[in-house]
């Protein structure tokens, strides 16, 4: 999955959080301030969706769908369910552009995604970039 590793000491696990998707998976905070920097360029981002593997920032629906996906990487090597979150200081976080066609529209003729792939993933690496508390990492 391509997309963009960081650190950041920017944003907090919120305690529970990962009650809502899978143990040790965080993001909360990451998917509200992404959501907050799409919208200032122009996106109309849907409530935040919580999904198994982390966030997903609806910013449309037609032709397909446009997404955004965002969360912490998981550490299930190194620690158990009953750890505490780790610090915000360690947490790698991800987020990588989406769009998906429906079956339907793949059989009758499938639209050209490349074009607003692109312009998210290029508002996507000048949001990460423009934000001095975040340092973009290698994929782990």
């Amino acid at each position: 999955m391509d997309g963009y590793w960081f650190t950041s000491t920017l944003f907090e696990i919120e305690p529970g959080e990962d009650e809502e998707i899978n143990p040790r998976m965080y993001g909360r905070q990451l998917a509200a301030w992404l959501k907050t920097q799409l919208e200032q360029r122009g996106y109309d981002i849907e409530p935040v969706i919580a999904e198994d593997w982390g966030r997903c920032l609806m910013c449309s629906r037609e032709p397909f769908t446009l997404w955004v996906g965002c969360g912490s990487v998981v550490d299930y090597g190194t620690a158990s369910h009953d750890d505490p979150p780790p610090a915000k200081e360690n947490v790698i976080w991800h987020c990588f552009p989406m769009a998906e066609v429906p079956f339907w529209k793949r059989i009758l003729k499938r639209p050209d995604t490349s074009t607003q792939v692109s312009r998210l993933d290029a508002d996507l690496r000048a949001i990460l970039n423009g934000e001095p508390t975040i340092t973009l990492v290698a994929q782990p």
